[in-house]
């Protein structure tokens, strides 16, 4: 499968949807794409992992340095990664990954104060 970022919006908020392998081929793509988002000043962000079929260390560095960067910019930022999701949740499982990115297992975990404050509501 080849790799993709899709821009793409969630309730009125930025978002990007990753598809394909997050790897150390792909990660500097995926981190342009976050960097162009972040910039331009959102209150959030949602990174949906859901389509992605294969994620390495190279990626997860890639999700702690967007964390640290949207936390700085004061950008709130949500990665979703189901439960069903093995190989995505096999790697954030064993490195701890939620402990130093905001990780949701679904959109319905993100609180709804969150995702409405872009969207006006």
């Amino acid at each position: 499968m080849l790799f993709e970022v899709e821009r793409t919006s969630v309730s009125g908020r930025p978002g990007l949807t990753v598809r394909g392998e997050l790897d150390f081929v792909t990660a500097p793509q995926f981190g342009q794409a976050v960097d162009g988002i972040i910039d331009a000043g959102p209150s959030g962000l949602i990174v949906d992992l859901t389509p992605t079929t294969f994620l390495d260390s190279s990626g997860a560095r890639e999700l702690m340095r967007i964390s640290r960067k949207a936390a700085a910019a004061g950008v709130e930022l949500h990665v979703v990664a189901p439960r069903s999701n093995h190989p995505v949740r096999l790697t954030v499982d064993l490195l701890d990954l939620g402990q130093l990115v905001p990780i949701v297992a679904s959109m319905s975990e993100i609180p709804t104060g969150v995702v409405g404050r872009d969207a006006g509501t």
